[in-house]
């Protein structure tokens, strides 16, 4: 969920599984390494999603270089999404909006070679500030609305834990689920009838109730429910690691375990939860972390 900001949570060093859904992870732990190799900052590659960014919230595309096999790359003990071929890999790492600019670095592992680190440097970036009114109840919860948000948010963590296989060829770039204006944009700090609250975890766009949501990339249904602060809400799976969700549903036309291609039907844009109009509010989330949709597709 991408808005449960009311109580804190305790993480201990190696949890995998984060319940803090919408500023969804922490900095991921990494390594130690004496000599890290060091990635060379990428420029802009038109045609390839999703874009590199590294700030907060945005996406790395570190180089791992040629091998037979597919490496395997880590964030701490995340596994990170890795494409291409055999003449060049690409780890695809999902920075955190908690992570602090600065050094960080993941861990590469290729059959036959010795673990190696990779570093990288993640860049400042200063989001807006948006202030909201909403109902009084969906920021101060009653005891009974605290226990079942714990429930949900409890439940949205095994959710996100989620992790299968994908192409190594596979295309990110996705179709935008809905059309209409972006009316809150990925990384605003929010601010809740003059209480702050965790930064926007997604991209919302403003558009009719009952206006059909599309799946933006294939992916098969992992979770649909009704959630206090998300109402009608839907999980694709695209594989990697690299899941999507779709907030404040009017209509859900899937099930769990239902697999879509790209433009097929999920559900309906809807004012469901805590919104203050009908809208999607539609989250990218890579290795455990929320980053930009926009990263995702053509501008």
């Amino acid at each position: 969920m991408h808005i449960p900001d009311l109580a804190p949570v305790v993480l201990n060093r190696r949890s995998t599984v984060l319940g803090v859904i919408g500023l969804l992870a922490l900095p991921a732990t990494h390594a130690n390494a004496a000599t890290p190799a060091k990635t060379k900052k990428q420029p802009a590659q038109p045609g390839v999603w999703p874009h590199a960014s590294q700030v907060p919230g945005g996406v790395g595309r570190l180089s791992l270089g040629p091998s037979a096999k597919r490496p395997q790359a880590f964030a701490g003990d995340v596994p990170l999404l890795v494409l291409g071929d055999a003449i060049e890999w690409t780890a695809l790492v999902g920075i955190p909006l908690a992570a602090e600019p600065g050094e960080a670095s993941i861990a590469m592992r290729a059959e036959g070679k010795p673990e190696r680190q990779i570093a990288y440097t993640v860049a400042p970036k200063q989001y807006r500030e948006q202030r909201l009114t909403v109902a009084p109840r969906t920021v101060d919860l009653s005891p009974e609305d605290q226990a079942r948000y714990e429930r949900e948010r409890d439940h949205q963590a095994t959710v996100m834990a989620t992790l299968t296989d994908m192409r190594a060829d596979a295309s990110l770039q996705m179709r935008v689920p809905v059309p209409g204006r972006r009316s809150s944009s990925f990384g605003l700090r929010r601010v809740f009838n003059g209480q702050s609250r965790n930064p926007h975890s997604g991209m919302d766009i403003a558009a009719g109730t009952g206006t059909p949501v599309l799946a933006p990339l294939p992916g098969k249904v992992i979770d649909t429910g009704d959630y206090f602060f998300n109402g009608g809400t839907v999980w694709l799976d695209h594989g990697g690691g690299l899941l999507t969700m779709y907030c404040h549903l009017s209509r859900v036309d899937v099930k769990v375990g239902d697999v879509l291609k790209t433009g097929e039907p999920l559900a309906a844009v809807g004012a469901t939860g805590r919104v203050t109009g009908p809208h999607l509010h539609w989250s990218v989330m890579l290795n455990r972390a929320m980053v930009d949709p926009a990263l995702f597709i053509a501008a």
